[in-house]
């Protein structure tokens, strides 16, 4: 209305007549740039709509004039990336572990590709490095259940350990205690015994029960882990002399073990691996001791 405009009398703009506090409001318009990009991201999206896959139509949606399919992208991707690979992975699918391991291109192939293997499907129980953890034996410590030459561990990754795999590598060990075959004493016995193999600080107790020990393991142990102690990669019965501990040396681990029984696990990878990942998977895994992977 005429006669009610008002002017900034330090800009000389107009105001829109809103006040908060005696602070009026200018009626500044809106600057041409920003009007600039509007106007631009505008066109780009009614641009974009038309040659690109953009808008859902319930079961379908707009494919766009330029066809462009980014699942077709990624398998032609991957396709491209077999092929590539392949140059290396069929001289590894041919060649022999021998062959393998004296072949340096070979094997930092071995060691990139076999890496991303084992930290995808292995290091979850195994550690990123091998380490093995408490249940998980160790990969690096060379203290091998069921033997560490390459042929041997390829058939353990191919079946695996108490697996669904009708070729499944078998192995357990009794509850001595808890079935009865063993009373608590005996057991205490046993322990202390095993834990005299590696070396250990024994209490006074304990040093007391070692030849009792001795006796029971020879009786009830020795099938299985030798004689010695020294453990048998046919049973896939763990060597008790070295410091190398799956489930623990400490005195309580070594009791309920023995009292309780063990039993692990391992999937088994034939049908989830091709033969020559496995053969990659088997020399990274040698490597582990190695301290190269």
């Amino acid at each position: 209305m005429v006669g009610t405009e008002k002017h900034d009398p330090v800009t000389g703009q107009m105001t829109t007549g809103h006040e908060w506090n005696g602070i009026e409001e200018l009626d500044t318009p809106v600057p041409r740039v920003i009007i600039f990009f509007l106007a631009a991201t505008t066109l780009f999206s009614i641009v974009y709509w038309i040659l690109m896959p953009a808008w859902p139509l319930g079961w379908t949606y707009t494919k766009g004039l330029l066809g462009i399919d980014q699942r077709d992208v990624v398998t032609r991707q991957v396709a491209d990336a077999a092929a590539a690979r392949a140059v290396w992975t069929d001289r590894i699918a041919a060649a022999d572990f021998a062959e393998i391991a004296a072949d340096e291109e070979l094997m930092r192939h071995v060691r990139d590709t076999g890496r991303t293997l084992f930290n995808d499907n292995c290091a979850v129980c195994h550690g990123a490095n091998g380490a093995g953890g408490p249940g998980y034996p160790s990969l690096a410590a060379g203290a091998w259940l069921w033997g560490g030459d390459p042929q041997t561990l390829a058939e353990t990754i191919r079946v695996g350990i108490n697996s669904t795999h009708p070729e499944t590598r078998v192995s357990q060990m009794m509850a001595f205690g808890r079935d009865g075959i063993l009373d608590r004493e005996a057991v205490r016995s046993v322990a202390a015994y095993v834990r005299s193999l590696s070396g250990q600080n024994l209490s006074e107790a304990d040093r007391a029960r070692v030849a009792a020990g001795k006796e029971a393991f020879a009786a009830n142990c020795a099938a299985c882990h030798g004689e010695n102690g020294r453990g048998m990669t046919e049973m896939g019965a763990p060597d008790l002399t070295d410091d190398t501990w799956i489930y623990g040396g400490d005195e309580r681990s070594v009791y309920t073990s023995i009292h309780s029984g063990r039993q692990g696990h391992m999937p088994h990878w034939e049908g989830r691996f091709s033969p020559a990942d496995i053969k990659l998977l088997t020399l990274y895994v040698g490597t582990l001791r190695q301290g190269k992977p």
